[in-house]
């Protein structure tokens, strides 16, 4: 058996109205942020962008 794609956003209210409760409470929390690693310039960067102020 196959569940037919909804057609318009009414059907698909709907279809989502049908999902147990117990499934739709489902909670979970989001992890916590990494720390960004510090930014590091080495000669192989600086080379890429040399000469570019005179462009």
């Amino acid at each position: 058996m196959t569940t037919p794609e909804p057609v318009s956003l009414d059907q698909l209210i709907d279809d989502c109205a049908d999902i147990p409760g117990a499934l739709r409470q489902l909670v979970r929390p989001l992890p916590s942020p990494r720390q960004a690693a510090p930014w590091r310039v080495d000669e192989t960067c600086v080379a890429q962008v040399s000469g570019l102020d005179d462009y």
